[in-house]
């Protein structure tokens, strides 16, 4: 940040797909919005990485939308050009509506991102209410002044925010986000020495042992050279999540060997603490406090995934919009 002390309408912290929904949303109507991420890139779990040579997306593999949500159409609007159609799962082959980033899903967000005031790299240390506003200190001592704030990282992390801001949530309320949990998981990204046994089009979803899901990233068009994905299960991830990375990781290649086709050449393993929720709030976002105006969401809050953060995004700003003061025309 070039100064100390900044000042917008909204602030929106997270970068992922929620926050940069509802931060489109909000521009979309005049308002000044600032996004702050403690990352080095937008995305959150619409992450890809390269080692190598080769390309990986080594968070969420990919998303769905349906025909006649109306958020979802939205969606699809917003990703033109961002999108292709991807289709792994046995389960999503007679539906036209699974996809894939371009060039990865990374490039989702990046997308996304086009014209959003996003500050990376910035730590949030509290978010705190004075009168009719918000101020949110970072941890280099600088602050953020906003008439209204949307969090939108996994929940336990915008209560500690909360919390250290000495903000005071409604027993009832802070008793249902205590009851949101995630699953972690842990992520191998193995570069080959050859194609792999993935068929086309390059993803596997399994129902039993340690690994949840396999992607060719070749043959998804992330990668020119060969490259697989492996995440592994819940319980595995749990079960190994304070051990050894890269044991964790020969293990998981060593369950997948029948699907790998070749050697592999090298390989990282990265953990996702808050990889998917596993118990979600019904609601597709949550209007935490009024005056000043607090909203809560993300992927944990309605139906969850990528697609879910999305339609929660658009909530968020709905709400924004409706009941701030002087709110402009509704989102279309």
């Amino acid at each position: 940040m070039d100064s100390l002390e900044q000042a917008t309408d909204v602030l929106v912290v997270g970068a992922g797909m929620a926050g940069l929904i509802a931060a489109r949303e909000v521009i979309r109507t005049g308002r000044s919005v600032m996004v702050l991420d403690k990352g080095r890139g937008v995305g959150g779990r619409l992450a890809s990485r390269r080692i190598d040579g080769a390309a990986f997306d080594h968070g969420a593999q990919g998303f769905t939308t349906g025909d006649s949500c109306h958020a979802a159409v939205g969606l699809r609007e917003r990703l033109d050009g961002a999108v292709a159609e991807w289709n792994p799962a046995p389960a999503a082959r007679s539906s036209p509506c699974h996809w894939r980033g371009v060039p990865s899903m990374s490039g989702v967000a990046k997308h996304l991102a086009l014209g959003v005031p996003v500050q990376l790299e910035t730590t949030l240390t509290a978010v705190r209410p004075e009168a009719t506003h918000w101020v949110a200190t970072t941890l280099d001592g600088r602050s953020v002044t906003a008439k209204a704030l949307i969090l939108t990282p996994p929940v336990p992390q915008s209560l500690a925010l909360l919390d250290a801001g000495g903000f005071p949530l409604a027993p009832a309320l802070r008793q249902r986000l205590n009851a949101i949990e995630y699953d972690r998981c842990l992520t191998v990204m193995a570069v080959l020495e050859g194609p792999s046994s993935v068929p086309l089009p390059g993803g596997i979803l399994f129902d039993t042992g340690p690994i949840a899901s396999i992607t060719d990233n070749h043959s998804k068009g992330i990668s020119q050279e060969p490259a697989v994905t492996l995440q592994a299960t819940p319980e595995f991830s749990l079960e190994h999540w304070d051990r050894d990375r890269m044991e964790s990781g020969r293990l998981l290649l060593a369950a997948a060997a029948e699907w790998l086709g070749a050697g592999v050449r090298t390989y990282q393993v990265h953990g996702w603490r808050y990889s998917r929720p596993r118990v979600t709030a019904p609601e597709p976002c949550i209007v935490a406090n009024n005056i000043p105006l607090l909203v809560l969401a993300g992927d944990a809050f309605g139906q969850g995934g990528v697609e879910g953060a999305a339609f929660s995004g658009f909530e968020a700003a709905k709400a924004i919009l409706s009941l701030s003061p002087n709110h402009p025309e509704p989102i279309h």
